[in-house]
């Protein structure tokens, strides 16, 4: 991918999507960094100077188009960055309609409508969808139920689209990784009540460079699928 384009990215704020986030800004290319509220907005752009933000909270994703509505969007997109996620481990029957809604929401119908809005900047550039999936978009396991079925569904989402969008030049990749160290991770652990060893698992900064790996090979080729797994 040639220098200096435009990636927009959700969940910069921590983990997986902060370490792609700086690699991308040391760089030189431009951000536009998805955040909830004005005031993570602020955070953020002090973080990364020059980066530019948009506003609009993924679990609502009904209100997303009224948000961007009152926000100037981005004219290109080389890259759109689907990094965001949330998990709420539970038992089927304890897991509550809410917690259903609020995985599915964030994980999954906020993705699809992040990417309906880019879809024309991303094909007039003949750019790059990519979806930070989750082992557990591939195999589901107890307790794990509604996070599991929020990222089969992203699975199914970007194979449709790789399908819809391969006329016009748009690359969709996904990436699977496994347990990755980060706030996410934690929560996962205090669920679970197991004690949290971050040097047992994956070095967000290892994810990112499979991410940008796949941004920068030449139009000739496209990863499709891409799994990554603790080397522990």
């Amino acid at each position: 991918m040639a220098r200096m384009a435009t990636h927009v990215i959700t969940g910069a704020g921590s983990g997986i999507g902060a370490a792609v986030a700086r690699r991308l800004h040391a760089r030189g290319d431009d951000l536009v960094l998805h955040v909830r509220d004005a005031g993570r907005a602020k955070e953020l752009a002090a973080e990364l100077p020059g980066a530019k933000t948009l506003v609009g909270d993924l679990a609502e994703p009904d209100r997303l188009s009224w948000a961007f509505s009152h926000q100037t969007l981005p004219d290109r997109v080389d890259s759109l960055l689907h990094i965001a996620g949330v998990v709420d481990l539970g038992r089927v029957d304890e897991l509550t309609p809410k917690s259903w809604h609020h995985q599915l929401d964030v994980n999954l119908v906020a993705p699809a409508e992040l990417t309906r809005h880019f879809l024309p900047q991303l094909r007039a550039a003949r750019g790059h969808v990519v979806f930070v999936n989750s082992g557990a978009g591939l195999s589901a396991h107890a307790q794990w139920s509604a996070y599991a079925a929020s990222k089969h569904g992203l699975k199914a989402l970007a194979d449709a689209l790789r399908e819809e969008e391969h006329a016009h030049g748009v690359r969709v990749t996904s990436v699977y990784p496994g347990r990755t160290t980060g706030p996410m991770q934690a929560k996962v652990h205090q669920q679970e009540g197991k004690e949290y060893d971050p040097s047992q698992w994956i070095d967000p900064e290892s994810v990112a460079t499979t991410i940008l790996m796949c941004l920068d090979l030449p139009s000739d080729a496209e990863v499709n699928d891409l799994t990554v797994r603790p080397g522990r």
